[in-house]
């Protein structure tokens, strides 16, 4: 009878741990998430074809001889094999590269692919930036079309941003009106239309706008990158670490962001009809893991110019004085939805924990009248320990409908404790304990 019960009661753990592991293994809206999100593997170069080290092509270390022409040689040459471009120690500056199908891009420690400071050396394109489809600058490093491209190694891409930032600046000085784009910047890393696509271990730092920009690329893995721009003594604008536009299956791993605007920012489009341009769409089956956010304007957002994300996993992140943990920018001019998005297991300290509120800057209805609603549900965020200025920094407005959000196991330590519960409908709490005293 006892070795029934033995048996019983181990059948009963095994289910259990089973349906912990089953529930841990979904995202939120409950669909399975696939193994790939499981498969942690560094690049390996000597299994990607020749390599091309750019030194044997006559290109030499000099941070200040430009040699776009002949990298991109390099570049062509092993799109031809395949193969790939191998950025040795040494400091190479550049203008605009484009890297082509059968192409790799590895820096070796100690490598510095350098970007020019004179946006003269950057190709005028057709290019997606700011949720729109336009002529704009190139970024430093371009893939297109380039499926398995992998960005590897323990060197630098170096975006040399303090002219552009003080440029920007004195433009904002004197036009306060100006957008992000009237002063012309490039990005670091912009790739596009590319599935399995990888990036680790580089430190990208110092872009003169957008560092990593990823436009239609599904099953994208981000691991061990080391991403900055300063916020002081110049600011860097606009220096967004990542930037998701219209992409889906993305793991974000093991990487320390620190920028003078946001570290994940998910972004699909804008404008009173982005729903229907199909140059727009959705980002999904995003997990950001791991990670350690330094300043930053917020760790996680949802916006500026986006039209749905969903199935957004937050999880094992630690925040070192982060402006915001998770903010949504709620656009008048744009129909959004902001939905099954699961914050969990952060500590550190934020100013502000969730910051929701109208998000105004340079929006246009096109000549249409009237705002477009949008809307924020099914939100769980849960196992929270941290130091923060305003827990709730939400505004109520009738701009947007925020329903089902779940807070649960919340340590706040805040010096604006306020929770207003009104503004969300069906806001359930369990566990949430702010300055210690237990929020009902």
């Amino acid at each position: 009878m006892r070795k029934h019960l033995t048996d019983y009661a181990c059948l009963i753990l095994l289910l259990l741990v089973g349906n912990i592991l089953n529930a841990q293994n979904k995202f939120p809206d409950g669909s399975v998430i696939p193994s790939w999100f499981d498969e942690y593997k560094e690049t390996n170069i000597d299994q990607l074809g020749k390599q091309f080290k750019i030194t044997d092509y006559d290109i030499v270390n000099d941070s200040t001889l430009i040699q776009t022409e002949k990298i991109q040689a390099v570049i062509d040459e092993a799109a031809k094999q395949g193969g790939v471009v191998v950025i040795p120690r040494g400091i190479y500056l550049s203008g605009s590269l484009f890297f082509k199908p059968k192409t790799h891009l590895h820096l070796e420690e100690g490598a510095v692919l350098k970007g020019s400071d004179d946006i003269s050396n950057f190709k005028l394109l057709t290019t997606r930036i700011e949720g729109q489809t336009v002529k704009y600058f190139a970024a430093l490093v371009n893939a297109d079309k380039v499926d398995g491209f992998t960005v590897s190694g323990k060197g630098m891409i170096d975006g040399n941003g303090l002219r552009y930032w003080k440029a920007f600046w004195l433009r904002r000085g004197f036009n306060p009106s100006c957008t992000n784009m009237d002063e012309m910047r490039p990005r670091l890393l912009y790739v596009s239309n590319s599935d399995h696509v990888q990036v680790s271990g580089i430190k990208l730092k110092n872009s003169p706008f957008w560092t990593t920009h990823f436009y239609k690329c599904n099953y994208l893995k981000m691991f061990d990158l080391t991403i900055t721009a300063p916020a002081k003594p110049v600011k860097a604008p606009s220096s967004d670490a990542i930037d998701l536009d219209v992409c889906n299956h993305v793991w974000i791993k093991n990487c320390y962001l620190s920028v003078n605007d946001d570290a994940i920012a998910l972004k699909g489009g804008k404008g009173p009809k982005a729903p229907e341009d199909p140059d727009n769409g959705a980002n999904y089956n995003i997990i950001i893991e791991n990670n350690k956010f330094g300043f930053c304007h917020s760790a996680l957002t949802c916006g500026s110019e986006s039209i749905h994300s969903y199935n957004i996993i937050f999880r094992n992140n630690v925040l070192d004085h982060a402006r915001k943990m998770l903010q949504l920018k709620m656009r008048p001019d744009t129909p959004q939805e902001y939905e099954k998005i699961l914050i969990e297991n952060i500590s550190g300290t934020t100013n502000s924990v969730l910051f929701i509120k109208p998000w105004n800057q340079f929006f246009d209805l096109k000549g249409e009248k009237g705002i477009k609603k949008s809307y924020a549900h099914d939100i769980t965020i849960k196992n929270i320990d941290l130091q923060c200025d305003i827990f709730f920094d939400v505004v109520n407005s009738d701009q947007y409908e925020l329903r089902d959000f779940h807070f649960e196991n919340f340590k706040i330590q805040a010096k604006q404790g306020a929770l207003h519960k009104e503004y969300i409908k069906n806001l359930t709490l369990k566990n949430v304990s702010i300055n210690g005293k237990m929020i009902k």
